[in-house]
């Protein structure tokens, strides 16, 4: 097949077929992403990763941010850029219900938000909002490029929470697409809670009705870099367990990614990915706790 006709075929896919045909076009083509497990443990899984070029996905994120700066694409996820942007409604509601609870101030940590992602795709419906500040907490390398190309009066990056509340009391915390790659994802959760913010929300993460967390390696298709590393398929119900000592859930909805099967064990484990939008528990005396 030429690159020119590659080119047509995916661009007709994207324009006429809903994205669960799309899904299954790319895995009968070998260009889907892959889970593959179960294993024991973080160590195990890692032993069997190809791991990642942190430098390459750097560079590629950030091209593909200044791309969507400079007006030449949409939006950018996961360094692949998009024509048109897939607004991230349920994520929306909550971010505004937060902004209208505070008075129009929306103070937001974004746990893993890469180089402004999320904080770009939602821009255009968070304009109005009187007071603004979207904290980004990264890995040291994403925070240095961030800062020196990304950083603004309302985005700025750090390398970790507590660096982030110095400057700032977020009344919402969002994990996007990463508690599922992070070993130790219950501390950091329970960092959030620690910073007493009023909202938790949490999008686009793959979750089981198993009654605990699955890890998996999680394989990268080529065209966006070629990686390999370990993935957690969270239990949603241990998740729940967890977050229901201090919050309430609002709403539950299905997220960008859909459905995925673990692949390699005696039997296929399905999962879904999900997104949880939380509201800190009050007292009768409507102090929150």
């Amino acid at each position: 097949m030429s690159a020119t006709r590659g080119v047509l075929i995916r661009y007709w896919l994207r324009q006429c077929l809903p994205p669960f045909l799309i899904d299954v076009y790319r895995k009968w083509a070998g260009r889907g992403i892959r889970f593959v497990g179960p294993y024991p443990d973080w160590e195990r899984a890692r032993a069997v990763s190809l791991g990642y070029d942190a430098d390459l996905i750097l560079e590629k994120v950030s091209a593909a941010q200044d791309k969507v700066i400079n007006g030449e694409a949409a939006y950018e996820r996961d360094s692949v850029l998009f024509e048109k942007i897939d607004y991230p409604f349920p994520l929306l509601a909550g971010l505004l219900r937060a902004a209208s609870e505070e008075d129009g101030s929306l103070n937001v940590v974004d746990f893993g938000g890469s180089l402004g992602s999320t904080y770009f795709q939602c821009k255009e419906f968070l304009g109005d909002i009187k007071q603004l500040n979207w904290h980004v907490v990264e890995q040291e390398k994403f925070v240095a490029h961030g800062r020196e190309r990304f950083e603004s009066e309302r985005l700025r990056f750090f390398s970790t929470i507590a660096e982030s509340r110095k400057s700032l009391s977020p009344n919402v915390v969002l994990f996007c697409s990463v508690l599922q790659y992070i070993e130790a994802a219950e501390k950091c959760l329970t960092d959030a809670v620690e910073t007493g913010c009023t909202y938790l929300i949490i999008d686009r993460t793959p979750m089981s009705a198993l009654a605990e967390d699955v890890l998996c390696v999680q394989h990268v298709p080529p065209e966006v870099y070629a990686a390999s590393y370990p993935c957690a398929i969270l239990s949603e119900s241990k998740l729940r367990a967890l977050l229901s000592r201090h919050f309430e859930l609002l709403a539950d909805f299905a997220a960008l990614g859909g459905e995925g099967l673990i692949e390699g064990g005696k039997t296929q484990m399905p999962f879904l990915y999900k997104g949880m939008i939380w509201r800190r528990r009050q007292h009768e005396n409507n102090e929150f706790i």
